[in-house]
């Protein structure tokens, strides 16, 4: 099977990547750790851990950029890193690609109800190309996408009616009160998530494994 997701007509195609996205980075990270001081032993989350790196997950175009620029980054530093990396991601695309619910020529995740309804079943258990089987570490965890970042802490989650709900790993807060769960909820900056990923201007979706095979 031909790698999919690096045609020079792909629409993820080296996007630039929004000069404040070290802002937002930089914010995501101190968010996350003053929830984490919060949720003290409550949280589970530690290096090796790996079951939020397994399941397919949409992306947006800003995180696909972050991941581009990652792996542009990561070619200079550490290309025997990124030759791994992209080995896995050659042969994640090779396994699932053909179920993939979208273009799998530009890397695109459909936007018809019934592509959604696909993409719920789309890889569930698949282990994501950026983690070292080896190390269960992330190769791109300084590029991580937001949803990756995160994972762990009670965030809010729309539930579908006026209301929004908290959620959070199920491995944390095992045995805890809502009101221990609230008083560690993590407040991502979304306005300004929001603000960067129109100035990418691409309004399209994709997952980790064709923004990691994105043009050089």
């Amino acid at each position: 099977m031909k790698n999919r997701g690096i045609g020079p007509g792909s629409m993820l195609a080296v996007m630039p990547l929004p000069m404040r996205d070290s802002e937002l980075v930089q914010i995501m990270d101190a968010t996350f750790a003053d929830a984490a001081q919060r949720a003290g032993t409550w949280l589970a989350c530690r290096p090796g851990c790996t079951q939020c790196c397994h399941g397919a997950f949409a992306i947006n175009a800003l995180d696909a950029a972050r991941l581009h620029a990652g792996m542009a980054a990561l070619r200079q530093s550490e290309p025997e890193r990124v030759t791994r990396m992209e080995a896995r991601t050659q042969s994640w695309i090779a396994e699932f690609g053909v179920q993939f619910p979208g273009d799998a020529a530009t890397g695109i995740l459909g936007s018809t109800d019934a592509e959604r309804e696909a993409f719920e079943q789309f890889a569930n258990d698949a282990a994501c190309p950026a983690l070292d089987p080896e190390s269960g570490l992330c190769d791109v965890y300084e590029w991580r996408p937001m949803t990756c970042r995160v994972f762990g802490p009670p965030v809010r989650v729309e539930t579908g009616e006026p209301d929004t709900a908290l959620a959070c790993c199920e491995l944390c807060f095992v045995g805890a009160d809502e009101a221990t769960i609230a008083a560690c909820e993590m407040r991502p900056p979304h306005e300004l998530e929001e603000e960067l990923s129109s100035q990418v201007g691409n309004e399209r979706e994709t997952i980790v494994a064709f923004a990691l095979m994105q043009p050089r």
